[in-house]
């Protein structure tokens, strides 16, 4: 091994010659010299056993969530607590130790710097990476894209993707109020051209709704009987904040938040933790645990392109060219259309959003979602199970982790172990969160023993 004088603070001289120091001064030089050559060795060694080499595939392996719940409702429940007992549940699930994870991808909105590290620290300290990631309600989305990528590209063989949140009850809110808010030029634009009425999720999402009665011709029940779906899956969903079935009249009677918007057709908030273990073909092949591994078939994605301004339309500053151009990236990648997926867990924050996701994802053509729901194709017996976790609106929606708590359930309905809410012949199902601000989030998932 050549040591380089440059690696040394001293001369060449110093080091070599006993004559140009005392002996006890050579000692020390020539200690110092070992001591950097082992280290230096130790790093050689190191890289040499762990190669960067692609994935071709990658797998979801573990998955674990808690039951969300209402703010503040649970004693003694913080966010690290939450983080061990979805973290925890992954793990068991994968049949591995923490110490196999090579990185940690941890996402949450609210909370402080670094506290992504502190949750993980309920499941081990080993010294890994531990990235923190906030992307408003994408945010467990994100991390999952982030922590398959890490897999996909060979940094790591097995990567954590983790998500919490623990939130104030009521409407989302600003926590900084002396800056400029990352949504200000949506909402500007949103105000020129719909009634305007805090707080903003209901108001953006409702003005959607309302443009696409005006555009296409739906109507307040189309927008209710999704919250009626949604709310009738959860009933058979032991990790959903509601598990109570409604009428359809129930629905349309409730408190109205934004027309055609009632209360329970609007996520609540929600304290809760999801999480994923994110491993390569080899990880996979090593531990033989194809019987169980979920494969990520196709994931993107999309941040605002211009025409969330440029168009003008309320369906646009919501986000919904980025659904199209993230959806349209999974389907080539996966090499499936729409028509291909059994079930599909989506981002209903409002029953608005999940209608012109209808739209967007390519399950109909645009304009043709009020069909679809009379049709009954967005649940069991139909063209696609839509939400059999309840969704947003009556699962809950804790930021940090609804993309996870969407991995999970779409991970049971591929192995067979969704229970009461199981779709029989599940072959591919389809994910989709997003966060206003803005990130889209697609991925399809197929079972790695197909």
């Amino acid at each position: 091994m050549t040591l380089y004088p440059e690696t040394y603070t001293r001369t060449p001289a110093a080091i070599l010659l006993p004559c140009a120091g005392s002996h006890a001064q050579f000692i020390y030089e020539l200690e110092e010299i070992c001591d950097t050559a082992e280290i230096m060795h130790s790093v050689v060694k190191s890289s040499e056993r762990k190669r960067v080499v692609p994935q071709e595939k990658v797998y979801v392996i573990g998955v674990g969530m808690t039951k969300f719940e209402k703010p503040g409702s649970r004693e003694g429940w913080d966010y690290p607590q939450m983080a061990k007992e979805a973290g925890t549940m992954a793990l068991e699930d994968a049949g591995i130790a923490y110490d196999e994870v090579e990185q940690a991808y941890v996402g949450y909105v609210y909370g402080e710097s670094t506290s992504g590290q502190r949750a993980v620290y309920e499941l081990g300290m080993t010294g890994i990476p531990v990235i923190n990631v906030n992307n408003n309600c994408s945010t467990g989305s994100t991390a999952l894209f982030l922590a398959a990528q890490a897999v996909r590209s060979g940094t790591v063989d097995c990567a954590l993707a983790l998500g919490f949140e623990k939130m104030q009850p009521g409407s989302l809110g600003a926590t900084f109020t002396d800056r400029e808010q990352p949504m200000m030029r949506h909402m500007d634009l949103l105000a020129e051209i719909s009634e305007v009425r805090f707080p903003p999720a209901p108001w953006m999402f409702g003005a959607a709704g309302r443009e696409h009665m005006e555009e296409h011709g739906s109507t307040i029940e189309h927008f209710a009987k999704i919250g009626h779906k949604n709310h009738k899956h959860s009933v058979n969903n032991p990790y959903a904040q509601f598990q109570t079935e409604y009428t359809l009249d129930e629905i349309l009677d409730a408190p109205m938040i934004y027309n055609p918007l009632t209360k329970l057709q609007c996520s609540p908030t929600s304290d809760g933790s999801g999480a994923a273990i994110i491993a390569g073909e080899d990880f996979v092949d090593r531990h033989g645990l194809a019987g169980q591994a979920v494969e990520i078939v196709g994931q993107a994605m999309t941040t605002d392109f211009e025409s969330s301004f440029s168009t003008r339309t309320a369906k646009d500053v919501i986000g919904y060219d980025m659904n199209v151009k993230a959806s349209q990236a999974v389907y080539e990648q996966a090499e499936l259309g729409p028509e291909d997926f059994q079930v599909i867990e989506l981002h209903d924050c409002f029953s608005a959003n999940e209608l012109l996701l209808y739209e967007a994802l390519g399950l109909c053509e645009e304009g043709g979602a009020a069909d679809l729901i009379d049709a009954g194709d967005n649940t069991y017996g139909g063209k696609w199970v839509i939400n059999p976790s309840g969704g947003l609106i009556s699962k809950g929606h804790p930021l940090g982790a609804t993309g996870l708590a969407q991995c999970a359930e779409l991970t049971w309905q591929l192995r067979g172990d969704a229970d009461g809410r199981q779709v029989e012949d599940t072959d591919a199902c389809l994910a989709h969160n997003i966060g206003l601000g803005g990130a889209a989030v697609v991925t399809a998932y197929q079972r790695a023993e197909r």
